[in-house]
């Protein structure tokens, strides 16, 4: 893939970066050797390579999907002004 100038103006625009006309062949010739760089990583060969989640092998944690109250409802109501069946009571503010 190759960047023209009219691209390098867009892209400009896009980021709302101000680019004069002496600018844009410089701008060309960098965005062109980043897509040349990117474009290497589809030569690496990645057959039986499996994803990581870092650097060092391990496995993620997991735990059970279940609902639960967290079982501490009591401590986090202990503080309330009022409460019942450990929801907080608070008054009425509409009629």
């Amino acid at each position: 893939m190759s960047v023209d100038a009219t691209t390098v103006r867009r892209i400009a625009h896009l980021a709302r970066i101000a680019v004069s006309d002496a600018e844009v062949p410089h701008l060309q010739g960098e965005l062109n050797a980043m897509l040349a760089f990117v474009e290497q990583l589809s030569e690496v060969n990645i057959d039986g390579v499996e994803p990581m989640t870092s650097v060092t092998p391990m496995e993620m944690k997991k735990r059970a999907d279940v609902v639960n109250d967290g079982e501490i409802a009591d401590d986090i109501v202990r503080n309330a002004p009022d409460a019942m069946n450990h929801f907080f009571l608070v008054p009425k503010v509409v009629e």
